[in-house]
């Protein structure tokens, strides 16, 4: 019993300090971007003497706030649902149907997960630039979908197959086609594996610089991360307008993350491990 009370004190120093070295980047973004350049310099880690928002005003203006969070609502909203329609129906039919056919293809899928986007980023924008599509926020979310839609279908492929086959047979015997079947039957079932996708595949595509970076060209196409690059001069840095920016940017992921966070390892759990 000592033991056991023993393990559970050091577990929860341990856990208690990684979530203070975790904490502790955040407390310094925040606590500095009410500071001025040479408060911040002067004292990195005090607290600010007095609370200004002039940072965040001028960081509204700078990064076009409202045109950079649509441009990266409509990007994220566009590359989430193509993953989500996609991947499900492909999830779907490869757990559905036995061959070796289908062990190939969703073997494929699975291997490209193994590949660095480092080594495919200039073949990636030559064939958007072939396509046309480099420089276009609709071009943007197309490649999240193609990059995104093999973890999506690792997990629907194993979540698909903890559903009861005899679900689709009644549906099938009241004059169902396998379209019906799949929206009206099947996909109302994997909504708390499509919430975490929808949850990961968010903050991939929210947090994302070197994928923008590439694919965009004009800065009223920037997403609200790019659009903070715009903030970094050659020879002069404001690091309390930075900071400043990057609370802004951060605080729609920390919002959506702290409602939706416990669907995020039950629905990996659940589609990894099933079947």
């Amino acid at each position: 019993m000592r033991q056991k009370k023993s393990t559970s004190l050091f577990i929860g120093i341990l856990l208690t300090i990684g979530a203070a070295i975790s904490f502790f980047p955040i407390y310094l973004a925040v606590i500095n971007s009410f500071k001025t350049q040479g408060d911040m310099f002067r004292s990195f880690i005090s607290l600010p003497t007095s609370m200004s928002f002039d940072n965040y005003v001028q960081a509204f203006d700078k990064l076009n706030l409202l045109g950079s969070t649509l441009n990266s609502v409509v990007i994220s909203v566009l590359g989430i649902g193509g993953i989500v329609l996609c991947a499900s129906l492909a999830g779907y039919k490869l757990s559905r149907t036995s061959g070796k056919l289908s062990q190939f293809i969703f073997f494929l899928f699975i291997a490209s997960m193994l590949v660095p986007f480092h080594s495919i980023m200039i073949p990636l924008t030559r064939i958007a630039k072939a396509l046309n599509v480099q420089g276009s926020t609709y071009g943007l979310a197309v490649v999240y979908i193609g990059l995104g839609v093999n973890m999506a279908i690792f997990l629907y492929h194993g979540f698909v197959k903890s559903i009861p086959r005899e679900l689709e047979e009644a549906a099938q015997i009241d004059g169902c086609n396998e379209y019906q079947t799949f929206f009206k039957i099947i996909f109302p079932l994997l909504v708390p594996i499509t919430v975490t996708i929808a949850i990961l595949d968010f903050l991939w595509i929210w947090n994302d610089f070197l994928l923008p970076l590439l694919m965009l060209t004009d800065s009223a196409d920037f997403t609200l991360i790019l659009s903070t690059n715009t903030l970094f001069g050659e020879y002069n840095k404001d690091w309390s307008l930075i900071l400043s920016a990057l609370v802004l940017t951060a605080i729609p992921v920390i919002i959506i993350y702290a409602f939706f966070q416990r669907f995020i390892m039950h629905g990996i759990a659940e589609g990894a491990v099933k079947g």
